[in-house]
């Protein structure tokens, strides 16, 4: 049932905000759900994988997908995912998660300050 709840969750932000896999999932599969970092970094990238299409499928739908622009963020962000997996694959789990958090919370107040 949590993981279900946890899809909910991430579906709703991810259409909200574009966001959903790492902002939402990954966060929630660990604390709610008690995966480990990286299988819930690997969990999350599948989920995202389903809830991409339908986002993007009821965006397009009405008009509102460029898919030029997509391609060129989706494309060079293909090779980043298989460098990213390459080096989580050599930190620690408490070091994957502490990186995270710093992320998260500077991208926050990046957005605020920004």
């Amino acid at each position: 049932m949590r993981l279900v709840l946890i899809g909910l969750v991430a579906g709703l932000f991810s259409s909200l905000f574009g966001v959903g896999g790492g902002i939402v999932i990954v966060p929630l599969l660990i604390l709610a759900a008690g995966f480990a970092p990286r299988e819930a970094t690997a969990t999350s990238l599948g989920a995202i994988v389903i809830t991409a299409v339908a986002g993007v499928t009821l965006y397009a739908l009405r008009g509102k997908v460029d898919l030029s622009y997509a391609l060129l963020v989706g494309i060079p962000a293909v090779f980043g995912a298989v460098v990213g997996t390459a080096f989580q694959q050599r930190l620690s789990g408490r070091a994957l998660t502490i990186a995270f958090a710093a992320l998260l919370a500077g991208l926050g107040v990046w957005l605020i300050v920004g």
